[in-house]
């Protein structure tokens, strides 16, 4: 099988550039955090390293210790932020996984006993929803 290269017309390289709007929670020059358009659970958020990979299994070795170290965070943050029970963090790799989007990036969703995560479908979340989750997030990492 051939090494895949990455694709930088990929949805999240684009909003990375700025091309696509995205509500936005917390940008450093390590990483970029922003709600999912298609939550799985009130506050799914991504994590998204700015340097450019198509997954873990090729990603710089140096990119990965500040990536998980925002992920640690936005992961305190989201249970702050909605009095979650749990937080579920996922991270997929190449399509057998279930990676859809060819960027490195790792999903952190807030979760509540006895509710089960909605399915990634196409049904993408109101925006003023996303904004409002997003200023939750950032409230609390702020805090």
């Amino acid at each position: 099988m051939a090494e895949a290269i990455y694709d930088s017309s990929n949805i999240f390289a684009k909003i990375l550039r700025g091309e696509i709007p995205s509500h936005r929670v917390y940008e450093d020059d390590a990483v970029i955090v922003f709600m999912d358009v298609m939550p799985q659970g009130q506050g799914h958020t991504l994590v998204v390293p700015k340097a450019p990979s198509r997954n873990l299994l090729d990603a710089d070795p140096a990119v990965l210790g500040p990536l998980f170290v925002h992920v640690q965070k936005v992961a305190r943050a989201v249970k702050k932020a909605f009095d979650a029970d749990g937080v579920t963090v996922v991270q997929f790799n190449e399509p057998a996984s279930g990676q859809t989007v060819f960027h490195l990036h790792v999903h952190v969703i807030p979760r509540f006993d006895g509710i089960p995560l909605k399915p990634h479908s196409g049904q993408m979340e109101k925006p003023e929803v996303l904004a409002e989750n997003a200023g939750k997030i950032r409230m609390a990492l702020a805090s």
